[in-house]
């Protein structure tokens, strides 16, 4: 029985992509990769951040900082981020019918509470930040073992194939949605454990798991 339900925020929870792909296109001199067109979008929607990396031609050692760097440019321009329609009414109800729920986040805290606050939406029980682009996992793993919880208790929403990913090796149930980066055929290929396609089906899907 799921009693904890874990959020990814950037294209899960806040509608970001554009923002974020209009600063990685503005970095792109700067540390030493191509610029994405929006004619390349689609493609781009179906690649995994490995194959995105090896695509775009940026060192992977170079990963890390811009990372950092996208981090510090979203905070300039956070005025323009909204949440996903639907998805304030979805987390209110899960927390109406008693889930803990949490943000594992590879965007800052302060960034994140910053749009929840706007939102009037602080109610998550824990918001854990800054992770790598391949550490949520461990997160995951780390959180289950200090609360003492099964991972058949938890499941993790996402919106791109290494959210699936992190669930499966933390052992918990994955759910994707649509709405985000990845594509719904690229999800799908990484076999969730449910694919969701609007924000007022998470509720139903948690409580049949």
């Amino acid at each position: 029985m799921i009693k904890i339900v874990i959020f990814d925020f950037d294209g899960t929870l806040a509608d970001t992509f554009d923002l974020i792909f209009a600063i990685t296109n503005r970095l792109s001199v700067e540390f030493g990769y191509k610029q994405a067109k929006k004619e390349e979008i689609p493609e781009i929607e179906k690649l995994s951040p490995l194959e995105l990396i090896n695509q775009s031609g940026i060192s992977i050692f170079k990963v890390p900082f811009l990372l950092r760097r996208i981090r510090a440019e979203f905070k300039q321009e956070i005025n323009d981020v909204e949440l996903f329609a639907g998805i304030k009414e979805a987390l209110l109800g899960l927390q109406y019918q008693g889930y803990k729920i949490g943000i594992i986040t590879s965007n800052t805290q302060e960034n994140v509470e910053y749009v929840l606050q706007k939102h009037d939406l602080l109610i998550f029980d824990f918001i854990t930040s800054g992770t790598t682009l391949f550490g949520k996992h461990r997160v995951i793993k780390k959180y289950l073992k200090s609360e003492n919880i099964q991972p058949e208790e938890m499941v993790y929403v996402g919106d791109e194939t290494r959210d699936i990913n992190a669930a499966k090796k933390a052992k918990v149930k994955a759910i994707a949605v649509t709405w985000g980066f990845n594509s719904r055929e690229a999800l799908s290929e990484y076999q969730p454990d449910a694919l969701v396609e609007q924000p007022q089906e998470l509720i139903e899907v948690i409580n049949k798991f």
